[in-house]
């Protein structure tokens, strides 16, 4: 992508021509800017939204919100639904989510931990759903890991996840097409049919629904065409490697994968 490229991405922040689509109304009312100046990857408000249509949220519960990031799902979920979240994130310090749920109107009802997903500071059986958006592939696919997880939940909590992902497994290695723009990190994405069979296998789950979000691959292009690039220089090329392997792609192999399940 040439300098001129770049520049012309950049100046699309003021978005007036930002994609509020009619498919997503919950996002379509918050700040295109806001969004954009607190994500950390694709628009994880659409994530969030495609997936709470299914996850039957209702005021007062406690959730368990895992990587959201600077906090814009967990403020998502606090004034959509009026439940109660806990932000559990490593990589951003709690004051930073709280000063963002708390311009946003949601200090009161979103609290942030500072927290590994392996070591999670909560009392057992304490959350009434878990959610996660665009993390749960970096620390989820250990076959140990729901396990662990099912100990912070009720008996019947539902848990529901967003994360990139494949029509189907690379069973005979990627793609040519795609090869030389794959990275070992895009491993950890997986098929909707991977993810059933191990929370299957898991014992802990029934698994509700594993499927793609619809028209996943466009929202995430679309994403990327609307966003700015990192100014880090070396975020700013993986970033641009992503974007070239989505457009490369076409939804052939690439798209989000979702999956709710209930904790027995």
């Amino acid at each position: 992508m040439s300098d001129e490229s770049d520049r012309s991405l950049a100046d699309r922040l003021s978005l007036p021509e930002y994609p509020r689509l009619p498919e997503y109304p919950r996002t379509a009312g918050y700040d295109p800017e806001w969004v954009i100046a607190n994500m950390m990857g694709p628009n994880p408000l659409w994530l969030l939204e495609a997936l709470t249509r299914d996850l039957e949220l209702s005021p007062g519960m406690r959730v368990l919100d895992l990587g959201p990031g600077r906090g814009l799902t967990s403020v998502f979920l606090a004034k959509e639904f009026g439940v109660q979240v806990w932000a559990a994130e490593l990589w951003v310090e709690p004051t930073e989510i709280f000063r963002l749920a708390a311009e946003a109107g949601a200090g009161d009802s979103v609290f942030p931990i500072k927290a590994e997903a392996h070591d999670l500071p909560f009392p057992h059986g304490f959350f009434d759903a878990v959610v996660s958006i665009d993390s749960y592939h970096y620390f989820g696919t250990s076959d140990l890991y729901l396990d662990y997880l099912a100990r912070f939940a009720r008996p019947g909590t539902r848990i529901g996840i967003v994360a990139p992902g494949l029509t189907a497994e690379f069973d005979a290695g990627v793609p040519e097409e795609l090869s030389g723009l794959w990275d070992p990190a895009y491993y950890s994405f997986h098929s909707p049919d991977w993810w059933r069979r191990h929370w299957e296998r898991s014992g802990r789950v029934d698994v509700e629904a594993a499927d793609l979000v619809p028209d996943g691959w466009r929202l995430w292009r679309l994403w990327n065409e609307v966003c700015p690039l990192p100014e880090d220089p070396a975020i700013r090329e993986l970033v641009r490697n992503e974007h070239e392997l989505i457009r490369t792609d076409q939804g052939r192999h690439l798209g989000f994968t979702r999956v709710i399940g209930r904790f027995r």
